[in-house]
């Protein structure tokens, strides 16, 4: 079965990439959503060497983008790196499973997290990955004593003891259990039974600080970080207190505002790099996760961080501003989608100023906002949210129309409070409204009917799911940035 959808989604690859590669961007349908090349692989790179360099164990989410190509930049090429995913649906988990087995026969250890609660029809196609993938191969999330006859169901299956995952929930209120609740200690009961009587491995601690993405200022996103290795840590070691000599636990901890700040120039000792906001100081604050990591680990913890949509990145992660400012904007981005304008008012915007009608609306752009953490920001009265549902880059008729602030970005230090520009500002299903934000008096770049633009999404996870494959540019080949080298399938469904 297995094989027969691979091949499948081979022989539509092998088409689309007869029909797209070689065309400019100006000749492909639109809405099409693109990634550049350069920098999906800068930003997999970066994290990989920020991990290997604090010697943190790194797990690749792959829901962003679900695709095998953007999987192999996320794991690396380094022989002796463990091959560590998380999925969210189990069609991922499924669609990864033959580029595993690929590892695994390179002698890479691997492993798949199925990063959702369990539940009761998961079971035989998660029992179906773990014994293609074999022992060790497959980790599950539970943050519930009823959930576990589901795991017992997955090693009757299989043959193979699940490794578990314990969903520590870091006041973001989505999923799991609070250290400090009476759920906990009983679960961790069940679960060390469970394992004594060898039907799960206790595997280690999850947190996801998806709260992380309100922030606002340099360093907050570190802070969250902070907070999420403590509640990791406090929950592994009731658990070492219940079961003394229990192997080694992991901490994996992270979301993409926080697991990035681990590339923070004060741990690679390149401390001469702009440091945005002022307010946010963070030097003491890496000192401190440093000595902490160096205990834990003679402790024999596992520190492991995790993170999803860190390759593209988006308004709402540049928002975040959880890194400096020179790795962290606009030119981070790496996805985009095309559109066209299909009609332009040009006086029917606020202040008489133009608008203009593009085909992609909530289904090719998503309809998530950028959150805002007032708490967080610069400053919590006057904080704003960021209104629009997607930015238009400085592109085509567009180009070097850009209003960039002291720092020289379009999303700079203060983004998005100030941001100037061309934005998505009103949306429905197919509709998108290009409404102008500017200075007053400052005319709007012209737009016509049949012009093409670029918009950063809000969200990527999001805005992905309304397309079946990204068209693949490189932005490293100059004069050739909008030629499409590739196609890269989605795996859409669950």
């Amino acid at each position: 079965m297995a094989n027969r959808v691979m091949e499948e989604l081979k022989q539509k690859q092998d088409a689309l990439r007869a029909k797209f590669v070689g065309k400019q961007l100006s000749e492909v349908p639109t809405p099409s959503v693109v990634l550049d090349l350069k920098q999906v692989t800068v930003n997999c790179e970066r994290m990989l060497k920020a991990a290997e360099n604090l010697g943190l164990q790194w797990r690749a989410h792959i829901k962003t983008h679900k695709t095998t190509e953007l999987t192999r930049l996320q794991v690396g090429n380094h022989p002796t790196i463990p091959v560590l995913l998380i999925v969210s649906t189990i069609l991922e988990a499924e669609n990864i499973t033959p580029l595993l087995k690929e590892y695994q026969s390179r002698d890479r250890h691997v492993n798949v997290l199925f990063s959702f609660p369990l539940f009761a029809s998961a079971v035989p196609r998660l029992a179906a990955v773990s014994s293609q993938l074999g022992p060790d191969g497959l980790s599950v999330m539970i943050d519930h004593v009823d959930q576990l006859p589901y795991v017992k169901a997955i090693h009757t299956s299989s043959g193979h003891p699940p490794r578990v995952f314990i969903k520590i929930d870091v006041n973001y209120g989505r999923a799991g259990v609070k250290t400090d609740s009476s759920e906990y200690p009983a679960l961790v009961d069940v679960l060390l039974a469970a394992e004594h009587e060898g039907w799960l491995v206790l595997h280690g601690m999850y947190t996801h600080a998806g709260q992380s993405y309100g922030a606002r200022r340099l360093g907050d996103a570190m802070h969250a970080l902070h907070a999420e290795f403590i509640n990791a840590h406090i929950a592994a070691k009731k658990i070492c207190e219940k079961s003394p000599g229990h192997a080694p636990l992991v901490l994996s901890v992270g979301a993409t505002p926080t697991a990035t700040t681990i590339q923070s120039p004060w741990f690679t000792e390149e401390c001469n790099v702009p440091k945005g906001n002022p307010k946010g100081s963070m030097s003491p604050l890496e000192e401190e996760l440093m000595e902490l990591w160096g205990g834990w680990q003679k402790e024999g913890y596992v520190l492991e961080i995790h993170a999803g949509v860190y390759p593209t990145l988006d308004l709402q992660q540049v928002a975040t501003h959880a890194r400096h400012i020179g790795l962290l904007s606009e030119q981070d981005i790496g996805i985009s989608v095309v559109a066209e304008v299909a009609s332009v008012y040009p006086t029917r915007g606020q202040n008489s100023n133009p608008e203009a009608l593009i085909n992609a609306g909530s289904l090719a752009l998503g309809r998530e906002p950028v959150s805002l953490d007032k708490k967080t920001s610069f400053n919590e009265e006057t904080a704003k949210p960021y209104t629009g549902w997607g930015a238009v880059m400085p592109w085509g008729v567009l180009a070097e129309t850009e209003n960039k602030d002291k720092s020289g970005k379009i999303l700079g230090e203060r983004f998005p409070d100030d941001f100037r520009g061309w934005q998505v500002g009103k949306i429905s299903q197919e509709h998108g409204i290009l409404t102008w934000v500017g200075d007053e008096g400052k005319k709007a770049p012209e737009l016509k009917v049949g012009d093409r633009v670029r918009v950063w999404p809000n969200h990527a996870c999001i805005m992905g799911a309304g397309f079946e494959y990204y068209l693949i540019v490189d932005s490293r080949y100059r004069g050739q940035e909008d030629k499409v080298c590739d196609v890269w399938c989605r795996w859409n469904g669950w």
